[in-house]
């Protein structure tokens, strides 16, 4: 199987999506150009932010059709994420919830990207 190295998000404002990231999650914007940022996610995996102007072939997606999903230790980190976040000032479409694969909930990034942390349930 091809290496897994880039998870790309196409958006409206590369450069502010750079910045939400950065700030949200702490990572260092490590290219930048015109159209296109990256920053590094983990184990090799970057996340590369596309302009949806500049991408071709054209995008004929719609955000919020998919989930980038954060796993975090337990339910009281995910309780502190979902506080965290809103007082950021990023919508929650979903508080936090107990579901069939722990507690969890999801904010959207400024593009509608779904962004789901969740805690997994005990096995």
């Amino acid at each position: 199987m091809p290496d897994f190295n880039f998870l790309l998000l196409h958006v409206e404002d590369h450069a502010a999506s750079a910045a939400f990231y950065h700030e949200l999650l702490g990572l260092p914007v490590l290219d930048q150009k015109p159209g296109f940022a990256m920053l590094p996610l983990r184990d090799g995996v970057m996340l590369g932010l596309w302009g949806r102007e500049t991408v071709e072939p054209k995008s004929s997606g719609q955000s919020g059709a998919s989930e980038i999903a954060f796993a975090v230790a337990d339910a009281d980190t995910v309780e502190t994420m979902h506080a965290d976040w809103k007082r950021r000032g990023l919508e929650i479409l979903q508080a936090p919830t107990p579901m069939s694969f722990g507690m969890t909930f999801v904010a959207l990034d400024p593009d509608g990207h779904r962004l789901r942390v969740f805690a997994p349930a005990a096995a």
